[in-house]
């Protein structure tokens, strides 16, 4: 990218002085630098992987060039926090292609890739992992902003800017439980099903969700209830006494989005998951009726 820069020059003489026009130069610079990941969006804890590309526009070797990176960090009350944390020994250098011994690598201040030289209208590539912190914003809305700035001996920085944004949608999970154990034959028998959604997008009755399972043993006379409230057979959920398939009908299931605090002194993320819970309650069968040695369903 070329800087411009004007002159004007001034003549002097006995009883006066003139100025020259104003000439325009520019000073066109032999680094040019871009950074890309294949990455769509992320969440906390996912690893990152970032290709920097820095191409030699001149004639003559670079060498002795540094490769910042800053991470993502902003400012969080008086301090820096970094969004992104370098996964160790996963850098790779690339001179023309080919690949080089590992540079130096610091992350004492960002991170730092030292000693990077480039040949004469060549290119080197820095390929790195970096892992997703606690303090990258989890919210429909947050994205890491990533930096990397190129800088050496007599030459100008040159920089470029990586933006991924957090992954919108639904995170779920389901934990199953029973209750009493044990419990007695011909007895009743309570299954409780926890979901949890992790995501900063609802799960709503669009979405479909679906619960089936097939109890063994099978159970009679079950009642069904979500979140406390209970629900219909035919309607809300179906039942068939002869398999001990359960599953509940679309739309019946709706999960509350996760809701997400930063803290006010640290500036890390926490989550607090949006759940639902499924109860199924009915009378089990005699093990000796079905030959099972445990619960199957």
């Amino acid at each position: 990218m070329a800087t411009t820069f004007t002159n004007t020059a001034t003549l002097s003489y006995t009883g006066g002085s003139v100025q020259s026009n104003i000439a325009v130069g520019s000073v066109e610079g032999i680094l040019s630098v871009s950074k890309t990941t294949a990455a769509q969006d992320y969440q906390t804890g996912e690893s990152i992987t970032y290709a920097v590309s820095i191409i030699n526009h001149s004639d003559t070797a670079v060498t002795g060039l540094t490769v910042t990176d800053d991470l993502g960090s902003y400012i969080f009350n008086t301090g820096t926090v970094q969004p992104l944390s370098y996964i160790e020994d996963s850098a790779l250098y690339f001179s023309d292609g080919v690949l080089q011994p590992t540079p130096a690598v610091s992350t004492a201040d960002g991170l730092v890739f030292s000693d990077i030289s480039i040949p004469a209208g060549g290119s080197a590539v820095i390929v790195y992992e970096a892992q997703v912190t606690e303090y990258a914003p989890p919210e429909t809305g947050g994205v890491i902003e990533n930096t990397v700035t190129v800088s050496g001996t007599g030459l100008c920085d040159v920089n470029a800017t990586e933006n991924v944004p957090a992954a919108v949608g639904a995170a779920l999970s389901v934990l199953k439980s029973i209750a009493p154990i044990p419990v007695a034959e011909n007895g009743e028998v309570t299954y409780t099903f926890r979901l949890q959604n992790n995501g900063n997008t609802a799960v709503t009755a669009a979405d479909n969700a679906v619960i089936s399972d097939a109890f063994s043993p099978i159970l009679s006379n079950i009642s069904v209830a979500l979140d406390g409230t209970p629900l219909a057979e035919g309607t809300d959920y179906t039942y068939n006494q002869n398999t001990g398939l359960f599953q509940t009908a679309n739309g019946v299931i709706t999960i509350p989005a996760a809701t997400f605090t930063q803290d006010a002194v640290t500036g890390a993320w926490s989550v607090e998951p949006g759940t639902a819970t499924l109860t199924v309650t009915g009378t089990i069968g005699s093990m000796c009726d079905t030959g099972a040695a445990e619960f199957g369903g």
